[in-house]
């Protein structure tokens, strides 16, 4: 449970407090400052109050609830596509999962739930928005500007923000504006923020009379009964949503799914005994026997572990890639009327661009009611769509495939746009100066494209942390392990600056240097880079800015222990002199084992024995040295 009153040790900076009263330069000062209340935030938020003991911080997001991603997407279907044993926070186990993969409302308790557990419910600011932050050198604060929205339309798109900004000014989304002061910032915006528009160079939009969304707007005011469906795109949302849109409660008569490309399909796990018998018996056995959870996450660790190796450029890792190939198209054909073949078999390797584990998609294609395409769209009528001449996939250019190229229309009474995000866009929209004014966007991109150092930290921002940044997402493992990577890491550098041993932490330009450089040439190894398709792990110019080339085995050890010689701290007084007294206790304890050990030889005491005695004290000694440094802090504080 979270400890509910600060550590004293950490007073040096103070509580959450007004300055400066009425003053036109009144503020209110936030030690930290959290912006965006998804799983990243809530991690950082309940590992502040665990690990740290430390409860001044405020979490701002722009959305009218918690949650994030799970929070903002209610397309009918949404789910998990990673058991939900593995998408969890290991500090916060659930055993009451209700399925292996938990229907996205689900996700959001769960998420909420782990807010009232470590306390931070209240410290969580909603419909408001971070505009920008500006480091301010005198001050060594971040200066931090607030716009106040009007409820729900944070979980607007910007766009449709921007027209309700143009017909009723701004008073129609923001009521008001603040600013405020922080020693540390921590950016948790997620990537799957911001949906994509309609395609551009697609006429015809303005003329439509029927409805466009995107599936992370969805509209619930919308009745599909007997409506002509057009879904573009065939990612992770669509393959969740088509197969609801013809059954009840929607009862569409007919959608018609528009894919450029083919996804990989995996079949997911199935638990024993069924897909329904999940929530029978997991609930019970991860509640009663111990240890039972830790084994299955464990377990669901190790196996993407094992698939890591799809992502290598080795010929071992082609193999390994081509018998899994073998096994998927094996499946799909096994799913699906043979018309699709042809259309659903990919040919990039598996890997390169994000995987679809599907449960109902692949059957849903024996529906009448559903057709999948890969004519291109065209052009778009009041109630219908053209669809062709030509096609997406497979080449065009290929004269022995069957695949229609012919140009004809498609009825069309609701357009649902699945065609992703706009994921190489990190930190939008915030704008983010540090030292000497420098923008953060302008920096990344001078050095070639959106980088971090460990996906957490750009040097020239001081006290500036990111959670799950660029290139810390990875294609076989949880999204929620690597957030909780970077917070623990995030956490060892806040500390110092958090107790008061020092006024900034920042990492060296050298050391995040040639990290980017080291994560990009480790890329272009990989199948995300030459497996032969296109996907949004990087942009045009080839910048991966996504995904990290390692497994998480590795990750889990780098973020572990940090490279303290990367960093730079500006240490207080206070920070100087027990930094002192640390490396005397350790210099006394080593000096004290070696002394031992030469007296040991002088009085003939063989190696073995000095073994044995090494591995009963050694305890001990640690022991004794942790209770040191207990005492001088005491003495200290």
């Amino acid at each position: 449970m979270a400890k509910t009153a600060q550590h004293p040790e950490y007073k040096a900076h103070g509580a959450i407090r007004r300055v400066n009263g009425y003053n036109a330069d009144a503020y209110t000062y936030y030690p930290v400052v959290v912006i965006g209340a998804g799983e990243s935030g809530i991690a950082m938020g309940a590992q502040l109050r665990e690990k740290l003991g430390f409860d001044q911080f405020r979490i701002f997001d722009k959305q009218a609830g918690i949650g994030g991603t799970w929070w903002i997407n209610r397309y009918p279907g949404i789910a998990c596509d990673v058991p939900a044993v593995f998408y969890s926070f290991s500090f916060s186990p659930n055993p009451q999962w209700t399925s292996l993969y938990p229907s996205g409302p689900e996700i959001v308790q769960y998420l909420q739930s782990v807010c009232e557990k470590f306390e931070i419910t209240d410290k969580i600011q909603l419909n408001t928005e971070v505009q920008g932050c500006r480091w301010l050198e005198d001050e060594e604060l971040w200066e931090v500007q607030l716009r106040y929205l009007v409820p729900g339309t944070g979980d607007l798109s910007e766009k449709d923000r921007q027209s309700i900004i143009e017909e009723q000014g701004e008073r129609g989304v923001y009521t008001a504006t603040e600013r405020i002061k922080a020693k540390i910032v921590v950016s948790c915006v997620g990537g799957l923020v911001e949906p994509r528009e309609p395609p551009p160079k697609i006429p015809g939009w303005d003329n439509f009379k029927g409805e466009v969304f995107h599936s992370a707007r969805w509209r619930q005011d919308i009745d599909f009964k007997d409506k002509d469906v057009v879904v573009v795109g065939t990612g992770c949302s669509a393959a969740q949503l088509v197969p609801k849109i013809t059954k009840a409660p929607y009862n569409a008569k007919s959608v018609t799914q528009l894919m450029r490309s083919p996804p990989w399909v995996c079949p997911k796990i199935v638990p024993p005994g069924g897909e329904n018998s999940f929530g029978k018996w997991a609930p019970t056995i991860f509640t009663y026997v111990p240890g039972a959870l830790r084994f299955v996450r464990m377990m669901l660790f190790l196996g993407g572990e094992y698939e890591f190796q799809m992502f290598g450029g080795e010929q071992k890792h082609a193999e390994f890639r081509k018998k899994t190939e073998k096994g998927l198209l094996k499946h799909m054909k096994a799913q699906v009327p043979e018309k699709y073949y042809e259309v659903l078999t990919p040919d990039y390797g598996v890997g390169c661009k994000r995987r679809i584990f599907d449960y109902e998609w692949l059957r849903s294609l024996h529906d009448p009611q559903i057709e999948l395409t890969t004519l291109p769209l065209t052009e778009v009528h009041e109630h219908s769509v053209t669809l062709g001449p030509g096609r997406c996939y497979p080449d065009p250019k290929n004269v022995e495939s069957s695949v229609p190229m012919e140009k004809r229309e498609a009825p069309a009474d609701v357009i649902i746009l699945a065609n992703g995000f706009n994921t190489t866009q990190w930190f939008h929209p915030l704008d983010i100066k540090g030292r000497g004014g420098k923008d953060l966007i302008e920096t990344m991109e001078e050095r070639g494209g959106p980088q971090a150092y460990l996906g957490i930290a750009l040097d020239n921002f001081p006290n500036f942390f990111a959670i799950f940044g660029p290139n810390t997402a990875t294609g076989h493992s949880s999204v929620i392990l690597a957030t909780e990577n970077t917070v623990q890491y995030s956490l060892k550098c806040m500390k110092p600056v958090l107790r008061g041993d020092a006024t900034t932490a920042e990492v060296k330009k050298e050391a995040e240097i040639a990290y980017t450089q080291d994560i990009q040439k480790a890329l272009k190894n990989t199948v995300f880079q030459n497996g032969g398709c296109s996907s949004w792990y990087f942009r045009e110019d080839g910048w991966n800015s996504t995904v990290l080339p390692y497994s998480q085995f590795w990750a889990c050890y780098r973020y572990a222990f940090p490279y303290w010689s990367h960093w730079n701290f500006t240490y207080t007084k206070q920070g100087k002199r027990r930094m002192a007294i640390r490396r005397a206790l350790r210099i006394f304890a080593l000096s004290a084992v070696l002394f031992g050990l030469i007296r040991a030889r002088r009085r003939g005491v063989t190696w073995e024995d000095v073994k044995f005695s090494l591995q009963v004290s050694a305890g001990q000694v640690l022991h004794a040295v942790e209770a040191g440094l207990q005492s001088v802090k005491n003495a200290i504080l």
